[in-house]
């Protein structure tokens, strides 16, 4: 899927400074020589109150900043991803930035907003330093837990109030409260997921928004943290047997998983959008990201409508021919020979002699089946999430799943006016909720794609 850029997800191996080096007097200079410093949507000059700079918001530049997140996160690592998790209800809720808002109300002038940009990742990356800090203000030792139990709790507690203080105790901040008590057991050597449920346990649900926890709430959350630690919650060596094949779980999954019940997206027949979502995201994001990478992605997808238009069938041969242009190689790319992994690793496809045609018997399932009838939502989502697990090239999976879904949908006469649900947000193959939730999600795009078709005048 698309790299995630949301900095709830980051663990501390993404973002310990020690592990990262970063220079902020030169933050400025390669801010700017960032691909979307270089692309920037102009903002219409109306009053807040108007829908143009709302849709100029949603269309143009909220992807404009998700692309600079990306370019942000490919030139220093996952952790510059952080650079505009404001405080409150901004880009995403409850961060320690203040630099930035969010891009209704940051993105300004193009050197206003590269200049928040810099401001913003300095301040995260400031933030991150200062943890690092926090965390070594006790010489703690797990295996010498017993002995330490109050320096542990000494240490939550000041976290705890840290953590509120820089957030602004506002809406949402007890998330990034609960990742930085997470961070502070994991450079400790505990296992991460082990501390995930440490900290849950001893927050309990009990932080809310827009209010600061009172001593007592925060004396009881870090006494349970540090007496529920044991020496044995250390990190552990990774398991002898083989990290699970992914890709057989997916079809697990997928054979369990009831199709026949997904939403219609508003009933059968074309639709014929007020605006191309797919081309207009790829413009907006991708395009942003680097010119190379839009144009080949736009390329790809007018192939892709030229195949839908010609009834051609969906197989791995279709989709390599687009994914020459997706990739920018000289030739259709081949099918990978090696397992592959994504999500960092936590999740691996493996690979056998039939794994191609196992491939091409899912993607023939994608047709509509006059004895097997099944809405055309769950079978674009289902395609979606085939190419995504059976991960059949070295890169680009992300956009190659994209793309299959959006011949399925051109197929039958459909097209998007938003495609957001589709690029934005990363499936799991062992869900068992993976096909109903992006099923659902194509739904909304149809059934949103329609309501507009038909509000917009002729």
């Amino acid at each position: 899927m698309q790299k995630d850029l949301n900095p709830g997800c980051l663990d501390w191996d993404e973002v310990d400074p020690a592990r990262h080096p970063f220079d902020p007097e030169s933050a400025a200079e390669t801010v700017r020589s960032l691909g979307p410093a270089h692309r920037m949507p102009a903002r219409p000059d109306v009053p807040y109150s108007n829908p143009l700079l709302h849709e100029w918001d949603s269309g143009l530049a909220r992807p404009w900043a998700d692309a600079m997140s990306y370019a942000l996160t490919e030139e220093y690592g996952a952790w510059a991803a952080g650079w505009r998790w404001a405080h409150d209800e901004g880009d995403y809720d409850g961060g320690p930035v203040g630099s930035w808002c969010c891009v209704l109300h940051s993105f300004t002038t193009p050197e206003e907003t590269l200049d928040r940009v810099v401001d913003g990742l300095c301040e995260w990356r400031d933030w991150l330093e200062r943890l690092a800090e926090l965390f070594e203000a006790y010489p703690l030792d797990l295996a010498d837990v017993a002995d330490q139990r109050i320096l542990w709790e000494c240490a939550a507690r000041n976290l705890i109030h840290q953590a509120y203080d820089r957030t602004g105790s506002g809406s949402g901040w007890y998330g990034h409260c609960h990742q930085v008590l997470t961070w502070f057991l994991s450079h400790w050597h505990v296992d991460p997921d082990v501390a995930q449920e440490l900290v849950d346990e001893a927050i309990d649900g009990r932080f809310k928004s827009w209010t600061g926890p009172d001593r007592v709430l925060v004396d009881d959350i870090a006494e349970r943290l540090a007496l529920s630690l044991r020496p044995d919650d250390a990190v552990r060596p990774p398991a002898a047997e083989a990290v699970p094949d992914h890709l057989r779980s997916w079809l697990g999954v997928r054979a369990a998983t009831p199709w026949e019940d997904a939403p219609d997206g508003g009933g059968d027949g074309p639709v014929v959008p007020a605006r191309d979502g797919a081309a207009e995201y790829i413009r907006a994001f991708d395009r942003t990201v680097s010119t190379a990478r839009g144009e080949g992605l736009l390329t790809a997808l007018e192939l892709v409508r030229a195949d839908a238009a010609r009834g051609a069938t969906l197989d791995f041969e279709l989709l390599r021919g687009w994914q020459q242009h997706v990739l920018g190689t000289p030739g259709p790319p081949s099918f990978r020979t090696l397992p592959a992994f994504a999500k960092k690793g936590r999740e691996r496809y493996g690979i056998g002699p039939d794994t191609r045609e196992l491939l091409d018997a899912c993607l023939a399932e994608s047709t509509r089946d006059a004895d097997r009838p099944l809405p055309l939502t769950a079978r674009a989502a289902r395609v979606f999430l085939d190419v995504c697990f059976f991960h059949p090239f070295d890169d680009g999976n992300a956009r190659a799943a994209f793309l299959a879904a959006v011949f399925v949908l051109a197929r039958e006469g459909v097209a998007l006016d938003g495609v957001i649900l589709l690029r934005c947000i990363s499936h799991t193959a062992d869900n068992p909720q993976s096909g109903v939730i992006l099923a659902r999600y194509v739904d909304i795009h149809i059934t949103e794609t329609r309501r507009r078709a038909a509000s917009t005048p002729a």
